[in-house]
């Protein structure tokens, strides 16, 4: 096989002319940044939280890009086109990845608490009143979705108008991925409430087929690319992260992230990503380990 993609986390090779082969590294990244750590057992533990998610959205009828699970961490989708060049997208092309990221949130958390508390966001864009005062992981009154870019060095936010002009889709055709979003989260709560998990927030990616029908793509609902909070911390007041959050809060709590965001601010060299210390890495593999178990009810071994 040629492997024609190296990402963060994943090595691209292609099988034929329709198909690619996903590698799941032990890479993890944060903050758009490769940590120069190998955590042990989590390519495995993504690629087969995907497959999951990917064999429950078959059932649901959802049309993904999922072939086949090649164990322990590879996997086998359909090749679509990958352009870059925005100029060439319109609403008549056809087999090719949508360069967009779809963020679904249900709780407060994150970034979206701090930007809340900034005033980059109005409440009113939550379906709460103007004058509610939003605590951190109150439940959303219905779910609050934003794009970003796909294709782009670091990811940026959009606006409904920018979406639309970079990504060829139509009014119609954007509403309808929101729709399969919200579709998706919704079997996602419902399996994930039995293992005493609340799906916080999380992204998602599409395509169009050759026949410019909607696809879903890449990978979601994993320890990466979501957020997950357990229900009895949560009932006791507690935001216990089970997800690589956990990692992003670790170099918060280094001074690291305050460092890079001012060097991303004032358009300085960004610092080097430190590695993680060795006790840390052992956690981190545990808690990947452990999520696969919770998201998907299987047992690793």
């Amino acid at each position: 096989m040629k492997l024609v993609r190296t990402g963060k986390v994943k090595q691209v090779y292609e099988v034929d002319e329709n198909t690619l082969e996903f590698l799941f590294t032990d890479n993890i990244s944060v903050f758009d940044k490769i940590i120069p750590s190998q955590i042990p057992f989590k390519g495995e533990t993504l690629c087969r939280t995907a497959a999951f998610w990917f064999q429950r959205c078959r059932q649901a009828g959802i049309k993904t890009h999922f072939t086949e699970l090649v164990p322990p961490n590879r996997m086998r989708v359909k090749r679509v086109n990958v352009i870059t060049d925005y100029s060439k997208i319109d609403r008549s092309t056809t087999n090719y990845l949508i360069p967009l990221e779809i963020i679904s949130r249900r709780y407060v958390a994150g970034s979206l608490y701090d930007r809340i508390r900034e005033g980059e966001i109005n409440v009113r864009d939550l379906g709460l009143s103007q004058d509610h005062e939003v605590k951190y992981g109150e439940k959303l009154p219905t779910p609050f979705y934003e794009t970003t870019t796909k294709l782009e060095k670091v990811d940026r936010l959009l606006t409904r108008d920018e979406a639309l002009q970079i990504s060829g889709l139509t009014e119609m055709e954007l509403d309808h991925m929101f729709e399969v979003v919200e579709e998706i989260d919704d079997m996602i709560d419902t399996e994930v409430e039995e293992r005493m998990l609340i799906h916080v927030d999380g992204k998602k990616e599409f395509a169009f087929d050759e026949h410019r029908r909607l696809m879903l793509i890449d990978t979601f609902g994993t320890a990466d690319e979501d957020r997950w909070w357990d229900v009895d911390a949560f009932d006791a007041g507690k935001f216990v992260e089970l997800s690589k959050e956990a990692v992003r809060q670790y170099y918060r709590t280094t001074g690291y992230f305050d460092k890079l965001m001012e060097a991303r601010k004032n358009n300085l060299p960004e610092p080097p990503i430190p590695p993680l210390p060795p006790e840390e890495v052992k956690k981190v593999s545990e808690l990947y380990i452990e999520m696969f178990e919770r998201l998907t009810g299987e047992s690793f071994r």
